[in-house]
């Protein structure tokens, strides 16, 4: 299959990280990825260098495009625990209503390559520094206005609702029960 006249690449990575999101990075095959992006395997290979090069492109845009989503909602409007509620809930609503209960590609490209491959793994790292930064700045905000009563180090505080935030992605993997989600969520930033 020859290289479309007009070339979309951000539409060709999308189409990529959306199956590499749902199969892995293992199981999805040179096959998988021309039938996705509609480009055929020597215009794939020419254009992205290979699979493990267009997947590090589909882990840049899940950045651009996930993360930031992450970061908008932390940076919005309102109360300190309401905007880590609203990224949690968010996430669980996303995770409840994707078809096959794909998680979270940072944290599935985690999982299954990062300690395998240094470039997956600082590529997940920038977005897992990103959201932490962010939840620092919140849980400082929450501090100062006296809504957040945790002690310490506000990075500590921060990477303990990022854990959970986390953790919670993975679970809605086999939990689709959104109340025991939602608990879990009311519970961590009870404890804040």
């Amino acid at each position: 299959m020859a290289r479309p006249r007009e070339f979309d690449e951000d539409r060709v990575v999308a189409a990529a990280m959306e199956t590499f999101w749902r199969h892995g990075y293992e199981a999805t095959s040179t096959r998988d990825l021309c039938d996705s992006t509609g480009l055929g395997p020597s215009s794939l290979y020419n254009t992205f260098g290979g699979k493990r090069q267009l997947y590090l492109r589909a882990l840049r845009r899940y950045y651009d495009t996930a993360t930031a989503e992450q970061v908008e909602i932390l940076r919005g409007e309102g109360p300190a625990k309401e905007r880590l509620r609203a990224m949690m809930i968010h996430a669980v609503d996303a995770d409840l209503d994707a078809t096959g209960a794909r998680g979270c590609f940072a944290i599935n490209a985690a999982v299954e390559l990062a300690g395998l491959d240094p470039e997956v793994r600082d590529a997940v790292r920038r977005s897992f520094d990103r959201v932490e930064d962010e939840l620092c700045a919140v849980v400082e905000a929450g501090r100062g206005a006296g809504e957040i009563r945790s002690t310490g180090d506000a990075r500590v505080v921060a990477r303990r609702v990022q854990s959970t935030y986390y953790g919670l992605r993975v679970l809605s993997r086999v939990q689709d029960d959104r109340e025991v989600l939602l608990a879990t969520v009311d519970g961590a930033l009870a404890d804040l």
